[in-house]
Parts: structure tokens; C-alpha cells; sequence
């Protein structure tokens, strides 16, 4: 056994930047998720116009907010890793009352009175157009009802079943093939995600067809499905550095207690 005090120590360090990292993530993709660019302009590529269940194609015209979630999965497996599935449940649920707050004070805020002197000093673009910067602020801020709604029951189902399947495969592959339980894990988690999403943000509040809920739901998926593998060796890097924190012995019994005790509290000794 490591001595107590110091692996107790690092053990709730590490809990806390990594749920830090989930949680900063997690509330940027929310309020970053309002722009919709496009993956194929960025690389100089023209519309890909993939016609699926619908007469309209389909490029990959994303939110901004999938450039960062990835890491929060990520971030996820890692805390899996070493705190097993009930770490994960915890930081999401945290996550999740988190991004409900952000929320509610973006709609206090952008419901204030706008100063008159900061409306004219702020009337015209950089054209020369006619602009009204109250109403940019609350159309870039504000989200409807059915978007966050259904973004964070998509977040925490995917989560739920990130970690599910993470600590079933990890229990049964030990030690070998991060890769596998990681990526494993995530493009079915992710699949989940991308319908949900969809499905209650725009066909029970919208009046997107289904049809078109699960043609956008598939281009979206073909994007995170290729980011999570791409990302695989990142789960490398950062099992590098912690064991290198932690020293080879604690991070072993660490993730030997994710394994066999996963309802251990990250700040409690076993």
C-alpha cells in the first residue's frame, strides 16, 4: 500500500482538476453551441451533399460546441479510469446543475434594460450597418428551451451509458486495451447522444421530421464517431502523465479500486 496521506492527497487533486475539466467543457460547448460552421469550408472542401432518409443533402454543418465536447469525453473515460463509473455519475450530475444555472442566470441577464449610451456607442458594424448589439447579445446567449433541454438529457443518458459500458469492459479486459473500453465506450455513448439531441430539441419542441432527425443524426455521428477514434491516444498520454503523478504503485491501486469498488468516494480511502 502507498502511505495514506500523500496518495490521499493526490487522489482528490486529481479528481477535482479532472471533474474541473469536464465541468469548464461541458458549460463552453453549451454556450459555444449556438454557431454552426462548417467542417468541409474549414478544410478548403466543397458541400458533401449526402442524401440519407431526406430529398435535402446534408453536409457537415456542425455546432461550434462539437469542437470542445470531445474532450469532455474523454476527461470522462480518464475519470473512469481511475474512479470507476460512479465518479463519472458524479461530476455529470454536477455538470448537469451547473449548465441549469448558467442558464438561468444568461436568461436574468440578457433580460436586463440595456444602457441607452451603450446601445449608440454600439449602432453601426464594422460596415457601417445599422446594428443593435442588446439583441446580438440575447440571440448569441440565449438558447431555446427544447436545445438545452434536450442537451442535457443527452448529456447525462451518453454519459451514464459512457461509464456503464467503460466499467464492463474494463472489468473485463484489466489493465490491457485502453484503446477498446475507451473508444468502445464512447461511439456507442455518442450515437446515443447525437439522436437524443435531436429528438427532443427538434421534434418534440420542433417540427423537424423524423426522417430528418435521423439524417442529421448520422452526419453528426460520422464526425464524433471519427473524433473519438482519433482522439484514442490521448487516453495514452494522459495515463502517462498521471501514473507519473501518482507513482506506478498508487495509480495501480487506484484503478484496482475503480475495478472492484467503483462506489468509493474519490476523496475517501479504502
Amino acid at each position: 500500500m502507498v502511505p495514506n496521506a500523500t496518495f490521499q492527497q493526490k487522489k482528490t487533486f486529481l479528481f477535482i482538476v479532472l471533474s474541473c475539466i469536464v465541468l469548464t467543457n461541458a458549460i463552453l460547448a453549451e454556450l459555444l453551441g449556438v454557431k454552426i460552421f462548417s467542417l468541409e469550408a474549414l478544410f478548403g472542401l466543397p458541400p458533401a451533399n449526402i442524401h440519407l432518409f431526406t430529398d435535402s443533402p446534408l453536409s457537415f454543418s456542425l455546432t461550434a460546441g462539437v469542437v470542445i465536447w470531445p474532450v469532455v469525453f474523454i476527461t470522462s473515460d480518464i475519470i473512469n479510469e481511475y474512479f470507476g463509473k460512479e465518479g463519472v455519475k458524479r461530476i455529470s450530475w454536477l455538470t448537469v446543475v451547473f449548465i441549469l444555472f448558467a442558464f438561468l442566470i444568461i436568461s436574468v441577464v440578457t433580460a436586463l434594460p440595456p444602457a441607452q449610451f451603450w446601445l449608440d456607442l454600439n449602432n453601426k458594424d464594422a460596415a457601417g450597418n445599422a446594428f443593435n448589439i442588446d439583441y446580438a447579445y440575447g440571440s448569441i446567449f440565449r438558447q431555446g428551451m427544447g436545445i438545452i433541454l434536450g442537451s442535457v438529457s443527452a448529456f447525462l443518458l451518453s454519459q451514464f451509458l459512457d461509464a456503464t459500458i467503460f466499467h464492463w469492459l474494463r472489468k473485463t479486459t484489466g489493465q490491457r486495451m485502453i484503446w477498446l473500453r475507451a473508444t468502445g465506450s464512447t461511439v456507442v455513448s455518442q450515437l446515443v447522444d447525437s439522436f437524443v439531441v435531436l429528438f427532443i430539441a427538434f421534434y418534440v419542441f420542433g417540427n423537424w421530421p423524423l426522417n430528418l432527425i435521423i439524417s442529421v443524426m448520422i452526419v453528426n455521428y460520422i464526425y464524433k464517431f471519427c473524433v473519438a477514434v482519433l482522439l484514442t491516444p490521448l487516453l495514452y498520454v494522459a495515463h502517462y502523465f498521471i501514473d507519473l503523478y501518482l507513482g506506478k504503485e498508487a495509480a495501480h491501486q487506484l484503478e484496482t479500486e475503480a475495478i472492484h469498488n467503483p462506489l468509493a468516494h474519490p476523496g475517501k480511502n479504502n
